[in-house]
């Protein structure tokens, strides 16, 4: 045997080996998933970003609060409550943070069965707004933030924007009537109703739409037709309610 040839092709394999197992660490490499840091925002940069995707929705009146949802081109999707449109006819208009205000439209392609939620449409004249980005549901003790504009009522002196602060602090397994299963700590007034539920990074988890401590103590009950008991009943009363965003993104995709 050429004993020079030998060396050389033993070698090569041995070239060849290193190559791949090198090639085979560099394709890990770049598929694996690196340790994103999670950025959390401040109270004040929070209020911003909840003002700048928060709309009020105004029929004759100012009826409550709204999420700018998505962007195509220069038209916009708004995010309600249903109940939010009941409470007056159309047309219906959109006022955002500039203070501007849009004629919407009520899609006629998507429902949300019997959930609390409702969308509008405006087309914007060459203006970008910000849009919302949505969060992962959060858990019994999360920080979240509620964002809306409350009615404006005689004597109260409340007008604008307004931000308050809590915690998650009752996850149903089954939603209530309109979809609600987040019960949470921050204060939530009449006009309110459609404004965004955030988490710390400024995403939207939730929809606001019932407010603590009804004028009525009608029983809880449950999408299914069911009752909560007499002490969960209790506990329900006494927190803010949203309806979760992954509702919603069951309806409409991501």
């Amino acid at each position: 045997m050429n004993w020079r040839k030998f060396t050389l092709i033993a070698c090569a394999g041995s070239l060849c080996i290193t190559l791949s197992t090198l090639a085979i660490n560099v394709s890990s490499n770049k598929f694996a998933k690196p340790e994103l840091s999670v950025t959390q925002l401040s109270i004040k940069q929070l209020e911003k970003q909840g003002q700048a995707i928060t709309v009020k929705v105004i029929s004759q009146d100012v009826l409550g609060s709204g999420i700018l949802l998505k962007r195509q081109g220069y038209f916009y999707t708004v995010l309600t409550n249903a109940h939010v449109l009941r409470s007056q006819n159309p047309p219906y208009r959109i006022q955002t943070n500039d203070n501007r205000i849009w004629v919407a439209d009520v899609p006629k392609t998507i429902r949300f069965g019997q959930n609390d939620l409702a969308l509008l449409q405006f087309r914007s004249t060459g203006i970008i707004y910000s849009v919302a980005s949505f969060g992962s549901s959060p858990a019994v003790g999360d920080e979240v933030f509620a964002g809306g504009f409350p009615s404006q009522e005689e004597g109260t002196g409340k007008k604008g924007f307004t931000f308050t602060t809590g915690k998650i602090s009752l996850r149903l397994h089954k939603a209530l009537e309109g979809g609600y299963q987040f019960g949470y700590t921050n204060d939530i007034e009449k006009g309110m109703s459609g404004g965004p539920l955030l988490n710390r990074r400024g995403e939207v988890v939730g929809v606001n739409g019932m407010h603590a401590y009804p004028l009525w103590d009608a029983p809880s009950v449950f999408a299914d037709g069911s009752e909560a008991d007499a002490a969960l009943h209790k506990k329900i009363t006494h927190l803010s309610w949203a309806v979760p965003i992954e509702t919603v993104i069951k309806f409409i995709g991501d």
